[in-house]
């Protein structure tokens, strides 16, 4: 994994800077690791947000996602880890991350962190 994972982010400038609009992505196929059993984590990744002057290129947001792949990592962190990173790449006027985990030992989680809080 990088040394800093928000390195991997690359943007372009929104291309309707007057209009608060919403943009909403998915990554249904989360990885990361459990750091107390080295078990893998399974979980969908939700980022919505309101762009400033810019948006998150696809590309590499797909690539900052799969740094956590072997990386082991509370939910809890891992959810406002990516909150931190993209508010300090982006400053969007909002941002929220929703990560929601695939069932273990008959409990589901999701974490939701905002910005603003």
């Amino acid at each position: 994994m990088p040394s800093s994972p928000k390195s991997i982010l690359e943007t372009f400038d929104n291309p309707h800077p007057d209009r608060a609009y919403e943009i909403e992505h998915i990554a249904p196929e989360f990885t990361s690791v459990c750091p107390k059993t080295g078990q893998p984590d399974f979980g969908t990744i939700r980022l919505i947000y309101v762009p400033a002057a810019l948006c998150v290129e696809l590309k590499s947001f797909k690539l900052y996602l799969q740094s956590f792949r072997n990386r082991g990592i509370f939910y809890e962190d891992v959810t406002n880890r990516i909150l931190d990173d993209l508010v300090a790449v982006l400053q969007p006027q909002r941002l929220t991350v929703i990560s929601e985990w695939t069932p273990r030992g008959g409990l589901r989680s999701t974490i939701r962190c905002h910005y603003p809080t």
